[in-house]
């Protein structure tokens, strides 16, 4: 026998489960609720999650993604910081979804704070997807990377100017250390936009997706952590030539020889470098 699809939030649901719980979103956690059925399933079918997937989501908030990608996925585990919203959650999860809920392992609620999570419990997730609270959707996002090595894909709504830093390529207006930083983990790109009106309340910014597969980090010597010191030391001062930003963290003759080694001109700025680059520079550094 089939499961019946879970049945998704539309606005008067959410805004009467937002009025059971006296919810008024704040600006502070950026919460901004999707009230849209047809958004939480395109966000699913863009992130490619299928029934073997094991699927993080951070920021639940009254379920309306949560619910789309029960519908999908063979586990479900969403963090939630809200207390109000992560006492709702598993009520929300058992009454519109109850075939997903009735079987074993198919949801469950982590009331914590994502930035401090130190593991998710149950299997290794394969799928990172989420509407990113957008204050903190950057450090969110690679906290997750580092955390769960195990992730293959992911799929993640952000502020569309956040969304093409993240996806951005050397050499670009918008390359950066979030570009660097998320590229160390992934191949990242651009997976569409989102209009305002699918929000409530409407958020006074435009969303993007960002999708991203897993690939193995650059081959160096150098750690994870000596590399983002130099893409973090590259970008402090974006006019400056690398041979001058990276006098932060090393003298100038260990700076030369690490550009010379890595075959970086000492006069090239950190937008021009990609990921592989601040790797060979990291390690003539070490």
């Amino acid at each position: 026998m089939t499961s019946a699809a879970p049945r998704l939030l539309g606005a008067a649901d959410v805004r009467r489960l937002a009025d059971r719980l006296d919810l008024r979103p704040t600006k502070q956690r950026g919460q901004n609720f999707v009230i849209d059925g047809n958004t939480v399933r395109r966000i699913v079918r863009e992130s490619g999650v299928t029934g073997d997937d094991v699927v993080v989501e951070v920021g639940p908030g009254l379920g309306s993604l949560t619910l789309a990608l029960l519908e999908v996925a063979r586990r479900v585990v969403a963090i939630e910081v809200d207390d109000k919203l992560a006492s709702l959650l598993v009520e929300t999860v058992d009454e519109r979804a109850p075939d997903q809920a009735a079987r074993p392992g198919a949801f469950e609620l982590v009331h914590a704070d994502a930035l401090r999570v130190a593991e998710v419990p149950g299997p290794p997730p394969t799928a990172l997807v989420a509407n990113l609270p957008y204050n903190i959707s950057v450090p969110v996002l690679l906290h997750l990377l580092a955390l769960l090595p195990s992730l293959e894909r992911g799929l993640v709504m952000v502020q569309a100017e956040v969304a093409d830093r993240l996806a951005a390529r050397p050499g670009s207006k918008t390359y950066g250390v979030p570009s660097v930083k998320a590229a160390w983990y992934a191949d990242v790109r651009r997976a569409g936009a989102i209009g305002r009106s699918v929000f409530w309340p409407a958020p006074n910014v435009d969303s993007g997706l960002v999708a991203w597969t897993h690939r193995p980090p650059p081959a160096t010597t150098a750690s994870r952590t000596e590399v983002f010191a130099v893409v973090d030391a590259a970008f402090a001062h974006r006019r400056k030539a690398l041979r001058g930003a990276l006098r932060s963290i090393a003298e100038p003759e260990a700076i030369d020889r690490a550009l010379t080694g890595a075959g970086v001109d000492p006069l090239a700025r950190g937008e021009s470098l990609d990921v592989g680059q601040f790797a060979a520079i990291a390690a003539g550094l070490r």
